[in-house]
């Protein structure tokens, strides 16, 4: 049987997620998904596709 608390103190997370993680949060002009979605939306809403 797997002993979580003994897994979870032998966990390291990936230092390049940390890294992606930080460059993330020190970006000011970083969109959010609802930032995206809206731009994909009004994009091909704004074209002629019929």
């Amino acid at each position: 049987m797997i002993d979580f608390d003994e897994e979870i103190k032998k966990f390291k997370p990936n230092l390049e997620v940390d890294e992606a993680e930080e460059a993330i949060y020190k970006s000011e002009n970083a969109p959010d998904v609802a930032d995206l979605i809206n731009k994909l939306v009004n994009g091909a809403a704004n074209e002629d596709l019929f």
